[in-house]
């Protein structure tokens, strides 16, 4: 299951190898076992490479994997799995441009975050999966994450899991202050400016400023700031979307009506458990954190659709999600591959389910199964129909940096700044777009609004 959404910063050498044009200098040129120039590879010839075995490496820090690697090899028992966590979101990624950088300790699969992976792609480091007939798989994925690891004409990943956003909110609040659950985002702040008029200790939410939830609000608004196209690369805040944005969560801010708390700290947890944080609009693998850090608070929270920006409408993004990978440089790129589409495509799918991670496969998320599964948690809701609906309802398009890493390191230098002075997101968001320009011309891409 997931634990949190990763969006932790990517710093030193290694980032700069990452992002520049240059990048083919820092990928290894090492064989696979067939196909490493990207001929077609057959089925059968991977069933072959399947039945013959050998040992892969996978960094991954995903729990539910382990089962996955079990019945993975049970399947192909010739075949062994070294499974590593070689740290969570940037520590892997640190640790892998190093050992990509280097030509060599890096793994044959890792697990790489959606918002990340085009940083990899980019500089050559993963496998075009495309002469695996990759791409025939993606009716079998939700939108949001088979849009993500289709890169430039390419297939760099199979998608993992998905995050698709809800509203999670504290019924028993709700109930207490005769508020509604809001169905648009004017709503939404309405019900912040009576609830903390009722209870000054209370607030709708909390926010510190987050890159993540941001791009996924402006994302759910439509908006489209990034602009990708090989290496030319336009960033654009002042487009529709992120206006809206800008606009809608500058009223909160101002009227200091969200909590100033970091996500996941002990005084979040405490929050969410004693009411006085009544909302979170956040992915749907969120379930699994509120059972095990707010056990107390159990029965009292539901789960709602997102607020629309327009009434009537049902748009929705992503917020979180992973990916597994074939690294360019593995010499057992068959064995990998054949271990990613069990595991993302075939029965590794069920394991990880089962062990509480959210899907990205249609079938699964239409599944009567998954949809009518109760959640004790949630007063016995069937969250998973708000949270499947909200996988089919992503606006399409969303596009990430393929420096984003980097982009969402520089965050709270910029657009955090709305959180802690009078500078207004608005002009955070334009500081962020010029910042994220000048680092992305610096590394060679063409860039620009």
């Amino acid at each position: 299951m997931r634990t949190k959404v990763v969006r932790h910063t990517l710093r030193g050498a290694g980032l700069v190898c990452a992002a520049a044009l240059a990048l083919t200098a820092c990928s290894s040129n090492s064989s696979s076992d067939s196909g490493s120039d990207g001929g077609a590879v057959s089925a059968s010839a991977l069933d072959a490479a399947l039945n013959k075995g050998g040992t892969i490496t996978v960094w991954a820090w995903e729990p539910t994997l382990k089962k996955v690697v079990t019945d993975f090899e049970a399947k192909y028992p010739k075949v062994h799995v070294n499974l590593v966590n070689a740290g969570t979101g940037d520590k892997q990624y640190t640790a892998l441009q190093n050992a990509v950088q280097a030509g060599r300790g890096a793994p044959d699969v890792a697990q790489i975050e959606y918002y990340a992976l085009g940083q990899f792609a980019l500089g050559k480091s993963l496998q075009d999966l495309s002469k695996y007939g990759a791409s025939s798989l993606s009716k079998q994925y939700s939108p949001g994450p088979w849009n993500s690891v289709s890169l430039n004409g390419g297939v760099y990943a199979l998608p993992m899991d998905s995050g698709p956003m809800a509203l999670f909110y504290n019924k028993k609040v709700f109930d207490k202050y005769k508020l509604k659950v809001p169905t648009t985002w004017d709503e939404y702040v309405s019900d912040a400016q009576k609830l903390h008029a009722a209870n000054p200790k209370a607030y709708i939410t909390n926010d510190a400023g987050d890159a993540g939830f941001t791009t996924s609000m402006i994302w759910q608004a439509g908006g489209h700031p990034y602009t990708v196209n090989g290496t030319k690369v336009s960033v654009d805040f002042g487009d529709a979307g992120s206006k809206k944005f800008a606009g809608t969560w500058q009223k909160l801010l101002s009227d200091k009506l969200v909590a100033p708390i970091t996500s996941w700290s002990d005084q979040w947890y405490k929050g969410l458990g004693d009411g006085t944080i009544a909302t979170l609009a956040i992915g749907a693998w969120m379930p699994a954190n509120l059972s095990s850090g707010v056990p107390s608070a159990s029965g009292d929270w539901r789960v709602a659709p997102l607020p629309q920006w327009q009434k009537g409408q049902t748009a929705s993004s992503e917020n979180g999600g992973s990916s597994l990978a074939v690294m360019k440089s593995s010499t057992k790129q068959d064995l990998a591959y054949g271990f990613l589409k069990f595991a993302n495509a075939g029965a590794g799918v069920q394991d990880r389910i089962k062990g509480g991670a959210f899907p990205a496969t249609v079938a699964d998320l239409n599944s009567p199964t998954f949809l009518n599964t109760p959640f004790p948690y949630f007063g016995g809701q069937k969250a998973n129909q708000v949270f499947s609906a909200s996988a089919k309802n992503a606006v399409t398009g969303w596009q990430y940096l393929p420096f984003q890493v980097y982009a969402n390191s520089i965050f709270n230098d910029t657009v955090g700044k709305a959180y802690v002075s009078k500078t207004t997101l608005s002009s955070g968001l334009k500081s962020w777009q010029d910042a994220s320009v000048k680092y992305g011309s610096e590394q060679g891409f063409t860039t620009g609004k």
